[in-house]
């Protein structure tokens, strides 16, 4: 059963039976608006290059991300599926993603946190049926899905994060829409929610 997540939010990343999960994957989905107006009929669909990275933390302590430019994390636990510079998939499945083997996540690195951006700098008002869900990689079912907004100018959005708690990691839902073309961009604004 997949929780339609809020801000905020909290969720045991464990199995129905109580063991946690070892394979999650968190997707990213997205389409442009529409043009509107006389010509836009004989006009191309608009391409939109939102990017989903993880940057991994150590408490406050910037470890390392896995984004486009940057497919696997230093420890081979966290792989992204790489680029998608026009979206298109939207509300029914995923344009990029980024696998985490829970397992294998260095023991130093306590918090994953998901931010997308939209590196050729069109603003959320330009897309629609965004969103970002946590699926379990192994069954392939949904657990949680989280709607990015867009209701405002901003061009990034710092999406959600998962942090180890003793041997169990949870999934928390964050939601801020920040600007910014690059994960590096996002950095300053990533830190206050590690």
């Amino acid at each position: 059963m997949t929780v339609n997540l809020t801000k905020g939010q909290q969720v045991s990343l464990t199995k129905t039976d109580g063991r946690p999960l070892t394979l999650i994957r968190m997707g990213l989905g997205w389409q442009a608006t529409p043009r509107q107006g006389f010509l836009a009929r004989f006009m191309p669909p608009r391409d939109i290059d939102l990017d989903a990275s993880a940057v991994l933390f150590s408490g406050a302590h910037f470890i390392d991300v896995v984004y486009f430019d940057h497919l696997l994390s230093d420890d081979g636990a966290v792989e992204h599926s790489g680029d998608d510079r026009t979206g298109g998939t939207g509300a029914g499945g995923d344009d990029e993603s980024i696998r985490v083997n829970l397992l294998r996540v260095s023991p130093h690195v306590d918090q994953i946190v998901f931010v997308v951006n939209s590196f050729s700098g069109e603003t959320f008002e330009a897309i629609e049926n965004a969103h970002c869900r946590l699926v379990d990689d192994a069954t392939g079912q949904e657990l949680a899905r989280y709607t990015l907004a867009a209701d405002g100018p901003h061009t990034a959005q710092i999406m959600a994060k998962v942090a180890r708690r003793g041997d169990m990691w949870h999934l928390v839902a964050i939601g801020q829409a920040e600007n910014g073309r690059t994960f590096e961009d996002l950095l300053p604004a990533v830190a206050r929610h590690v």
